[in-house]
């Protein structure tokens, strides 16, 4: 249970991350998590500018609990952080900080986008290795920035994209399909939304490749407002709980 739980919270958490272009700076996203029927966790995301590399970038940052009767047996405290490099909207900068029960990560990668090559330290081991990567490499956090970066006019139903994603020490091939518009509720209101399926690996965690739905809002911030995953053992859903400086107005009902 724990070794599922750990997966399908940092999974899930991912997910709700948003992108360059529509972001604006000192946006603040919360969600609540559940698994089943219990109050699993929060999810809270920041966003601010910064220089690094001498260049402007936003610094996105997450943090991971778990609360209520699931911490009593699973303690989670993750971070994540994304260093966004704002014209290119790619990745410079990457960090993992996880504590889930007995398991503890902390890795950060460099990346050298312009070379297609990385290093990553693990902090824990004192230890860093070099990889040659792939053009246009995201990490968990900026790829879903990516995600929201896109012209809205152009994510319809039927549109796929495609994004090589960075997840510890291997690249993983992502699709996102559009697969319908729904109106759902949140406890802000009714509010037009996008669905979007990512595939994933299935026979492990999901109960199928298309065990997992995303709702993002249908207007130019393309917010995510609802996860929800099929499991092999149990579901899992998070839904945005609060929302601060987003660029564009939202349009609940």
């Amino acid at each position: 249970m724990k070794k599922y739980f750990s997966i399908i919270l940092s999974f899930a958490f991912m997910l709700m991350f948003s992108q360059v272009e529509n972001i604006k700076n000192g946006e603040k996203l919360t969600y609540r998590i559940h698994y089943g029927f219990l109050n699993a966790g929060t999810a809270t995301l920041t966003a601010n500018q910064i220089n690094y590399r001498n260049a402007p970038h936003y610094r996105v940052t997450g943090v991971g609990r778990s609360s209520g009767a699931v911490r009593a047996f699973f303690k989670v405290d993750d971070v994540y952080e994304s260093y966004i490099n704002i014209a290119t909207g790619l990745p410079s900068h990457y960090v993992r900080n996880v504590s889930e029960g007995g398991y503890r990560r902390h890795f950060e990668t460099e990346f050298n986008q312009d070379n297609q090559s990385l290093t990553l330290t693990n902090k824990l081991e004192k230890t860093s290795k070099h990889f040659k990567t792939v053009k246009g490499l995201q990490d968990m956090i900026s790829a879903f920035y990516y995600l929201r970066s896109i012209d809205s006019t152009n994510f319809k139903v039927g549109s796929a994209l495609k994004i090589n994603v960075w997840i510890d020490d291997e690249i993983y091939p992502f699709m996102l399909k559009v697969t319908g518009i729904e109106n759902r509720n949140t406890k802000f209101g009714k509010i037009s939304c996008l669905k979007i399926v990512p595939y994933v690996m299935s026979g492990r965690i999901f109960k199928s490749q298309e065990g997992v739905t995303m709702y993002v809002t249908n207007d130019a911030n393309l917010v995510p407002v609802e996860l929800k995953a099929e499991l092999l053992v149990g579901s899992l859903k998070a839904s945005l709980d609060d929302y601060h400086n987003v660029k564009y107005p939202m349009n609940f009902r």
